[in-house]
């Protein structure tokens, strides 16, 4: 794909110089990057310490008051105008390191924030934070749970968007690794679920990856992102579960769905977990065998992973429509198209080479029987 050179006409605004990134953080980053590809853009990454005695006040009294404090972030000047500011957030309270940046607003014709996570039982408690986003346009959520309860609070701002992936950094092809691990697991779990799988290693020789440590924060985003990619691309199944799944007492009743699946599927693996049956789900994975239903606390998940490796062409069908559809959909190219559409801009033409790329990718995800004239015709580079 070719470099632009434009003048810039983005301006984002990014958590990636925090003094601690906790890992949620890193697929935020790996869409301002992509952006950064295909679009013309200034990133601001002023340097910021979370936990600092001023940035816990600052929070403290937008939780209580009307009041908004500097949260610690340093003095910055938007010295030229944009068409476009966009901020994304990982949750409300990041609003305060927005709201610090003076004069965005006049600078930019439009406005755009994305909030990774707002749940609506927090957003009572949240409101101190959710008023500053009256200063925007567009409001992107990935909860679509969430929207109509926000719009109540700032109006008609809100929209659903799922999230996406680097479908190019995830992606297997030209030449597939042998899936070595198992099974992987990230984050939350089913102790019932772990158990069984403990077993299986134990028992059966599986290799089973799951985390030993609970890390929050990571060392390097990009070293942490391509090490995981890697890892996905090494792995047969990958559990999947819908968010806070184990934390009723945090969502309530609410079902959203994150990054884990447009990874998993990214990255050709046979997603196993619970379905997010929250209406929007089917209509982003519509495909057979997107996921295997597996419910979170399930002990004989040891059962239907046995049934799928007695039918090894059903997984590699699986893996390959996941592969092709992911590539052909849930690029972060994809997401940034719809949001100028948002914004009313024109995409730039590095945008359309990515998605005819990405269309290249995915041609390498046909079944095999139709793959060899494929292969040698796509002049795809091997990503790593």
């Amino acid at each position: 794909m070719k470099q632009k050179i434009e003048t810039p006409r983005i301006l984002i605004l990014s958590q990636r110089n925090l003094t601690q990134i906790q890992p949620f953080r890193c697929a935020h980053f790996e869409f301002e990057d992509v952006i950064s590809q295909i679009d013309a853009v200034d990133i601001l990454t002023p340097r910021f310490d979370p936990s600092t005695q001023r940035q816990a006040i600052a929070k403290k009294i937008a939780y209580h008051t009307p009041f908004r404090l500097n949260p610690g972030m340093p003095h910055e000047e938007i010295e030229r105008e944009y068409d476009l500011f966009l901020a994304i957030c990982g949750d409300p309270t990041d609003l305060l390191r927005v709201h610090a940046l003076k004069g965005w607003r006049k600078k930019c014709k439009k406005a755009i924030c994305l909030i990774d996570e707002v749940w609506v039982k927090q957003m009572n408690s949240y409101r101190g934070f959710l008023s500053l986003l009256k200063e925007f346009d567009t409001v992107i959520l990935y909860y679509s749970q969430s929207i109509d309860p926000l719009n109540k609070i700032i109006g008609q701002k809100c929209v659903f968007m799922p999230p996406g992936v680097d479908a190019v950094r995830f992606c297997p092809y030209p030449n597939p690794y042998e899936r070595v691990i198992d099974v992987y697991s990230v984050g939350r779990r089913s102790a019932s679920t772990h158990h069984t799988l403990l077993r299986m290693a134990a028992e059966e020789g599986a290799f089973y990856l799951h985390d030993s440590t609970s890390a929050s924060q990571v060392l390097n985003p990009i070293e942490h992102r391509n090490l995981f990619a890697n890892i996905v691309k090494r792995s047969r199944y990958f559990i999947v579960n819908p968010g806070l799944i184990d934390r009723p007492d945090v969502r309530g009743d609410q079902i959203e769905f994150g990054n884990r699946y447009f990874e998993g599927a990214a990255a050709g693996t046979v997603m196993l977990g619970e379905r997010p049956r929250n209406g929007q789900f089917e209509k982003y994975f519509d495909w057979p065998d997107a996921m295997i239903d597996v419910p979170y606390n399930s002990p004989n998940i040891d059962d239907v992973i046995a049934v799928l490796n007695r039918d090894p062409e059903r997984q590699e069908k699986a893996r390959r429509k996941n592969v092709e559809q992911t590539l052909l959909r849930h690029d972060w190219a994809y997401r940034w198209e719809t949001m100028l559409a948002m914004a009313g801009l024109e995409a730039l033409p590095q945008l359309s080479e990515r998605k005819v790329f990405l269309q290249k990718l995915a041609k390498l995800a046909l079944p095999i029987h139709t793959n060899s004239q494929v292969e040698a015709d796509a002049d795809v580079p091997c990503i790593q």
